[in-house]
């Protein structure tokens, strides 16, 4: 089974990714956002390094989920490819950050990678709003991420939030801004309460 955690940055998506496979004993995917070599030079020049940087971020990204695919594990991803596209890269071409040229030919090679893979099993929402964001993002202090603007968060969060209202596979939609999952036990319990429910049904015992 592939779960993903969606959310835009700050929401806590890797937190709750790394919380949920120790809970349930699965398999977690994390985003290979520290490895990344062009992170740093696309928050200098986020138009001259914006194609570099999101073909990096499929590529990896197609790595994972074919992983996915072909183990017997049950694996939470924190990120999915389809954020990468749908927010992401569809954020940027907007925002004029890529070039018609460059997004043409970076659609047609996602489009030629999901005919060849299925969409997450079960997909958990992140919802958070910009103030929540921004706080998390200061907390947490990574210097490549110093110089997001609030344009730019917002844009993200219009895109999430249209991409969740026509997502057509399973949704569990969670507002980050009210819980302290990471801190409050209780908080937890909520979104795992739900979980449960989504994935095997209030009197069923969950599989791990």
């Amino acid at each position: 089974m592939h779960i993903g955690v969606a959310g835009n940055i700050g929401s806590g998506k890797t937190t709750l990714t790394r919380m949920l496979a120790k809970h349930y004993g699965w398999t977690p995917k994390y985003e290979a956002v520290t490895y990344n070599p062009y992170l740093d030079d696309y928050y200098r020049d986020i138009p001259r390094w914006s194609f570099n940087l999101e073909v990096y971020f499929l590529t990896q990204r197609f790595k994972d989920i074919l992983e996915i695919a072909n183990s017997k594990e049950t694996i939470i991803q924190d990120r999915t490819i389809l954020e990468g596209v749908h927010i992401f890269v569809a954020n940027n071409y907007e925002m004029g950050n890529l070039s018609d040229r460059d997004y043409q030919t970076y659609m047609d090679l996602f489009r030629l990678m999901m005919s060849l893979v299925k969409t997450p099993d079960l997909l958990i929402y992140l919802k958070s709003s910009i103030p929540h964001l921004v706080s998390q993002i200061q907390k947490r202090g990574r210097d490549c991420e110093k110089s997001i603007s609030i344009e730019y968060l917002n844009g993200l969060n219009e895109k999430y939030e249209k991409w969740i209202t026509g997502y057509e596979g399973q949704v569990l939609s969670i507002d980050a801004d009210h819980l302290d999952f990471e801190n409050r036990p209780e908080d937890f319990a909520l979104i795992t309460d739900q979980i449960d429910a989504t994935l095997y049904g209030l009197f069923s015992t969950p599989q791990k």
